[in-house]
């Protein structure tokens, strides 16, 4: 399949740079698989749009401060650090902007540097100073909110960029369908006996990584690593043999229970890292409906709610969704793929 089968409505103009609130009164389309019309709603009235028995499935990552503004020494020259993931102890493999070569410090404090050790395909630096690189995050860096976004971060980003149900910290981005979420929301589910299951994938930077490949299967996902517990398997299982939906909140939780899924279509407990690449002609074995926030067009995004909905729908969607004037990405409005 081509890059340019992936062009949908896109209105720059739709970004939303700041969160609804309350979360849960952002704007929901509800996109039927089948033939039915769109609907429009709140992400309040999941409830109602849901059925009694579906499971969702969470991404509880939690978001790190991971970006870190430094300087060069002896120049004086600023330098930003986005942190991708640990290699061992100190040494961790980073983003960087500015202009660094091997060999370079960089300091944030007199007792807090890093060595930049690797200069190429990747970068990788060594952190130097009291404490954990945790303890530094937290003295010094801030909440990574996406390069779309193009005003500085604020004191609320921190927690209106992290959704009510994070857990376990190691993501770069948040995933961002379930932003919508508030705990009375959670609640209402639970009173329709909707069940909540929670999974684990850290989000990295390459869930903005643009596909550069005219030929969409030259394309290569970057890793990332997930977990799912004995007792999520037992639940999401349990649900499929009983002919439950799973619904999945994000694209996140899309690839979490299909990179673990069986032949058979059960989910496998355990941790691993995926680069799993859903595009339409994909064959789900888990999800049976999701949650999603709208995405750029030409991304691997774009091209996993297409493999869901199929690839008219999901254009007449974002149509819909450019007509009615929608809010996009992060901080935007969702969609129901069901």
């Amino acid at each position: 399949m081509l890059l340019s089968d992936f062009d949908v409505p896109f209105d720059e103009t739709l970004i939303a740079e700041y969160p609804v609130s309350p979360r849960d009164h952002a704007r929901l389309l509800v996109v039927p698989k089948n033939d039915g019309p769109f609907q429009h709603h709140q992400v309040r009235d999941l409830p109602s749009l849901l059925k009694p028995g579906d499971v969702l499935v969470l991404n509880d990552t939690k978001v790190i401060p991971a970006r870190l503004r430094g300087i060069k020494l002896p120049s004086g020259g600023k330098v930003e650090l986005l942190l991708v993931r640990p290699i061992e102890g100190t040494v961790w493999e980073v983003l960087l902007k500015g202009h660094v070569k091997e060999g370079q410090i960089i300091q944030w404090s007199q007792d807090a540097t890093a060595m930049v050790k690797e200069r190429g395909e990747r970068t990788v630096v060594q952190f130097t100073m009291q404490g954990t690189v945790q303890d530094l995050l937290q003295r010094y860096g801030e909440i990574p909110l996406p390069p779309y976004i193009k005003r500085q971060v604020n004191e609320t980003d921190a927690q209106t960029y992290q959704t009510v149900y994070a857990k376990t910290e190691g993501a770069v981005a948040a995933p961002t369908a379930g932003l919508h979420f508030t705990e009375d929301l959670l609640e209402n589910l639970k009173t329709q006996n909707i069940q909540t299951v929670s999974v684990t994938l850290h989000v990295g930077p390459g869930t903005f990584k643009p596909v550069t490949v005219e030929k969409i299967e030259d394309h290569r996902m970057d890793a990332e690593w997930f977990e799912i517990s004995d007792q999520a398997a037992e639940q999401i299982n349990t649900a499929k043999a009983e002919g439950r939906r799973i619904v999945a909140v994000g694209t996140t939780a899309v690839r979490t229970v299909e990179a673990s899924a069986t032949k058979e279509g059960s989910v496998r407990a355990g941790r691993e890292e995926t680069r799993l690449f859903i595009t339409p002609g994909f064959e789900f074995k888990v999800v049976d409906a999701m949650l999603t926030n709208f995405h750029f067009p030409r991304t691997t995004l774009i091209m996993l709610v297409s493999a869901l909905a199929g690839q008219e729908k999901i254009r007449a969607a974002y149509q819909e969704a450019v007509k009615e004037r929608y809010r996009f990405y992060s901080y935007g409005d969702a969609m129901l793929i069901q």
